[in-house]
């Protein structure tokens, strides 16, 4: 039987470096449930992946913590709920740092549960003996072929075990990888007790997560029309207004800035979309065609009708690898002739560098030149003829390190060397720094073990 007729869920981080405003308001003015936080993206894994490597301590969202230092109170007081993927490639680490906050705000008692399994970096060499080829979903290469500079393995999981989570108790669970959508799904399946094999119902709430799970993207942010979206300074982060029978109502906290329409909805609905009518997750497949929506008060969209169908036999694997270097720099370029200057100043390091000996092809290299309409090339949009400034972002990729950093030595010089009215330098040279490849696999679910703990402050 379901706990509650209907169950608040807020997404108040949509992206590590969303503002911390986000989560602390959803708090602070309004009644929620359950808090939700997204911090991982791909090439977020391997930064984790590399922060522990050197560090065992590190590893994990560190904005989280920052986060229940700042709401503990409300959280223990109201009882809200915490489901976060925050745990990164060291959740354990993630949950001492959590207790840590908890102990010293005075709370006992509190329980956090950590989601594990998710992690399979240690595991690649017998996976692949195992006959898993962790094969590139969009080259068919097999993994073996970058093996040696892989940063990252972590597989995308369900929401079953951050459900099993808050059966035990818990009051702050920690994952690691898991899809976005089921941050939502959790804390739906755990206060309704759907099931495994109820499709719809797990279509429904993973299409609410996926139209929270980019915070106020969803409540007007990123909108096209957006000299009709009130107040964004103090937009309000959405809210999920959730019913056992699978319908929801997507809101946010009354008197918060911001817009709740089905348009805004949609904007978010698309995003990171493949196929519409087949929307691949862990728990089940979900049309987002099928969804119904209904303006049913001031910023309440009530939504309807989700069809589901059966999950894969497999999870999706994401991979990060190192893939070369890159270097990137910029200048502003001023006053008359400025798109002209800076094209000669991009002629200008190509031409020195190749007297030095040092070359690049054409997929080399990257020159763009901010302000002439280079964020929409190809599109009829109106900008000016001839702008007054131009920033210049030149750089270079490729494997070797020390060609790399030669042309950073290249583009501070033109202040003096260079067409007049060169300015805006003080970040100095560009360094090589490491490029991330993400290497999207699939692997069997029944080589996938998932494993719940449950502590207390």
């Amino acid at each position: 039987m379901p706990r509650k007729d209907k169950v608040l869920v807020a997404n108040g981080q949509g992206f590590w470096g969303d503002s911390l405003l986000g989560p602390i308001r959803l708090c602070r003015e309004g009644p929620i449930d359950y808090l939700t936080l997204d911090y991982l993206a791909e090439v977020t894994m391997s930064i984790l992946q590399k922060q522990y490597l050197r560090d065992p301590s590190k590893g994990f969202a560190t904005d989280f913590i920052r986060m229940v230092d700042r709401t503990a109170p409300e959280l223990v007081k109201k009882g809200i709920k915490v489901v976060a993927n925050a745990g990164g490639v060291n959740p354990m680490a993630c949950k001492e740092a959590t207790l840590g906050v908890l102990r010293k705000h005075g709370f006992k008692g509190v329980k956090v549960a950590v989601v594990e399994g998710d992690d399979i970096y240690g595991q690649l060499d017998s996976l692949l003996a195992g006959g898993e080829t962790l094969a590139n979903m969009d080259t068919g290469a097999p993994l073996a072929s970058v093996r040696e500079r892989v940063s990252s393995a972590n597989v995308y999981l369900g929401a079953f075990p951050t459900a099993e989570a808050l059966d035990q108790g818990a009051q702050i669970v920690i994952t690691g990888r898991g899809t976005d959508p089921g941050l939502v799904l959790g804390p739906l399946i755990h206060e309704f007790g759907w099931k495994r094999d109820q499709f719809d119902l797990l279509a429904a709430g993973t299409i609410a997560g996926h139209i929270v799970e980019c915070g106020a993207q969803c409540t007007g942010g990123n909108y096209v029309d957006w000299r009709s979206v009130p107040d964004m300074a103090m937009v309000g982060y959405p809210i999920i207004e959730a019913s056992a029978d699978g319908s929801f109502v997507v809101t946010k906290h009354a008197g918060t800035g911001g817009l709740v329409t089905p348009r805004t909805i949609l904007h978010q609905l698309v995003y990171e979309m493949g196929d519409p009518r087949n929307y691949i997750g862990p728990d089940c497949g979900a049309d987002f065609t099928s969804i119904r929506m209904e303006q049913v008060g001031p910023d309440r969209v009530r939504c309807t009708g989700a069809k589901g169908s059966a999950p894969t036999p497999t999870y999706k694997v994401s991979i990060s690898y190192q893939d070369g270097w890159k270097a990137l720099g910029q200048l502003t370029i001023s006053g008359p002739d400025a798109l002209a200057k800076a094209k000669l100043c991009a002629e200008i390091v190509w031409k020195r560098l190749a007297y030095d000996g040092c070359t690049f092809s054409e997929q080399e290299k990257t020159v763009e030149f901010v302000g002439a309409n280079v964020c929409h090339a190809g599109i009829a949009v109106p900008h000016a003829d001839e702008p007054n400034e131009v920033v210049l972002r030149i750089g270079v990729k490729g494997a070797d390190k020390a060609k790399i950093e030669r042309f950073g030595y290249e583009l501070v010089p033109l202040v003096t060397s260079g067409p007049p009215g060169v300015t805006g330098f003080a970040g100095g040279r560009p360094h090589a720094t490491e490029i991330i490849g993400f290497w999207p696999a699939l692997m069997r679910k029944d080589k996938v073990a998932t494993k719940v703990s449950v502590f207390e402050s």
